[in-house]
């Protein structure tokens, strides 16, 4: 089973910046479908960015122009870089991966052959 290990959160205010890595604990990431999920204290996990495994991006019109999911093949590693950080964005952010997409036809799901990661926070302030 593929453990997934988030970093790069923080607290930060509103307008900055912060870019989230996700790391297997073993497997290539190129063939995988993957993600990131949010999910603030009293709101549903929803779906906020995936890649496929052809390198097609998506995202939830709540960051889409300001987030920017990709893959760092030679790390080993995926990024989201988050720009124009909003209060609103404030939650536990999850990676996420797949054997394939993560989102299709405008659902977002991960499959039971899925996995996810422990989750690293996300604070903004005003």
């Amino acid at each position: 089973v593929v453990e997934l290990r988030e970093s790069g959160g923080g607290s930060v205010q509103a307008g900055g910046s912060l870019r989230l890595s996700c790391v297997p604990s073993s497997g290539r990431i190129g063939p995988w479908g993957m993600g990131w999920f949010r999910q603030a204290p009293g709101k549903e996990r929803e779906g906020i960015a995936a890649i496929d495994p052809d390198g097609t991006t998506s995202y939830a019109d709540s960051v889409k122009g300001r987030f920017t999911i990709s893959k760092d093949h030679d790390k080993n590693m995926l990024l989201l870089q988050m720009n124009n950080l909003e209060v609103e964005d404030s939650a536990m952010y999850y990676c996420v991966a797949d054997r394939d997409s993560v989102h299709v036809a405008g659902m977002w799901y991960v499959s039971s052959a899925g996995a996810w990661g422990q989750g690293t926070q996300v604070t903004v302030s005003s």
